[in-house]
């Protein structure tokens, strides 16, 4: 539990369950669904926001409608796992636009990466342009994938 934060109880885990799948729900909808009055609902969503448990809402937005429907996963090993190779990675990979998502792993290699491309001769440019050329990158292995069997919320 972050510090300072009330611990969640019943109603708070519903509001969370609720906005994870619609966050654009009407208070007075979302009290409806959840059992309480707006005032209340409305009291603990800010408050939920506001001790961090919310990080933001953003529009879900379709891959294969724009265009982006490869999607690899890349294995990278660095040649030094120093803070200043750890950080010069994570400061460079940021600024990848085709890579969606960066995990630093434990393992027997460093990061995980989920990189969306349009088709596989652009993800080949990619890594010969952009994700080869990182800092301290020594190694990496791409697993394309087939298909999504489940994406999104927890």
């Amino acid at each position: 539990m972050p510090r300072n934060a009330t611990p969640l109880d019943s109603f708070d885990h519903a509001i969370l369950d609720v906005i994870s799948t619609d966050g654009r729900i009407a208070v007075t909808d979302l009290a409806r669904r959840i059992g309480l009055s707006k005032s209340p609902t409305q009291a603990r969503l800010k408050r939920l926001e506001a001790e961090g448990y919310v990080l933001g809402y953003h529009a879900l937005l379709d891959p294969i409608r724009l265009g982006r429907s490869h999607v690899a996963f890349v294995e990278v090993r660095l040649s030094s796992t120093n803070e200043k190779a750890l950080s010069e990675f994570n400061r460079a990979v940021r600024n990848v636009p085709e890579v969606e998502q960066c995990h630093m792993i434990a393992g027997n290699f460093d990061y995980l990466l989920k990189v969306r491309t349009a088709d596989i001769e652009r993800y080949r440019q990619v890594m010969a342009e952009r994700l080869s050329t990182l800092p301290h990158v020594a190694s990496t292995s791409t697993y394309v994938a087939m298909e999504a069997v489940k994406e999104g919320h927890f």
